[in-house]
């Protein structure tokens, strides 16, 4: 099953079933390099959000997702290679989350959306959290422009730890992009630290999270933290 056909299957059970309101998608460029930072609540938000974008938008995910055993280890790996996800290693440390940040930066030079979570993993208990650089250094190397984005209700449709799905509201609010062109004069790290705290704000703007001065360090996730720079 390719990506188009997969996307306008689940694409159409999650309009008929959880009915989502998407509000702001026209901010998304419809070509060229863009890089969507959002909110993480659930493992389900890197399948909301490509389904309310009208182009692909690619996300990391770890290696071993693609190199599953048995009826559910495979059927994660078809899930993952479905959604046109790049795989990236996952052993902890600098030089993991540099690789990572290359293989996102790999998509934006192929002129593709790739979407990140600046916080760098999920929030266990709702809050928006301070963002991890990472996004301004994509931004600033890429030239391409950030689409802030505030998911609402994800964590209810599939909560942390849970493995079922529920039927619950879901929100998709773009903002207008930041770009980081209006930065390219300020010194590097301080360039991607005000582009992060931009990207945070207008997330914020869009949300009714309570937002919090700190960084999110919960232990686990399924997510590749791509943002340790």
């Amino acid at each position: 099953m390719g990506y188009t056909l997969a996307r306008w299957i689940v694409g159409f059970v999650f309009r008929v079933v959880w009915r989502p309101r998407v509000v702001g998608v026209e901010n998304v460029p419809g070509t060229g390099p863009v890089i969507i930072a959002s909110n993480h609540l659930s493992f389900i938000d890197s399948v909301v959000i490509p389904l309310a974008v009208p182009r692909r938008v690619r996300f990391l995910a770890k290696a071993e997702y693609f190199e599953g055993r048995g009826l559910r280890g495979r059927g994660r790996a078809l899930f993952f290679r479905v959604i046109d996800a790049v795989p990236v290693e996952r052993s902890g440390g600098g030089r993991e989350s540099l690789q990572a940040l290359e293989s996102a930066l790999g998509v934006l030079r192929a002129g593709e959306a790739f979407g990140i979570y600046p916080e760098g993993t999920r929030s266990r208990d709702g809050r928006l959290y301070r963002g991890r650089t990472g996004v301004g250094w994509l931004a600033l190397t890429s030239g391409a422009p950030i689409v802030p984005v505030a998911l609402t209700g994800t964590d209810e449709v599939q909560p942390v730890g849970s493995n079922g799905l529920r039927v619950r509201p879901v929100t998709i609010r773009f903002g207008p992009p930041v770009d980081p062109r209006a930065y390219a004069g300020l010194p590097a790290g301080r360039a991607r630290r005000e582009i992060t705290d931009e990207v945070m704000d207008r997330i914020a703007a869009l949300s009714p999270r309570m937002r919090v001065d700190a960084y999110n360090e919960p232990p686990g996730g399924d997510e590749v933290d791509t943002n340790a720079v």
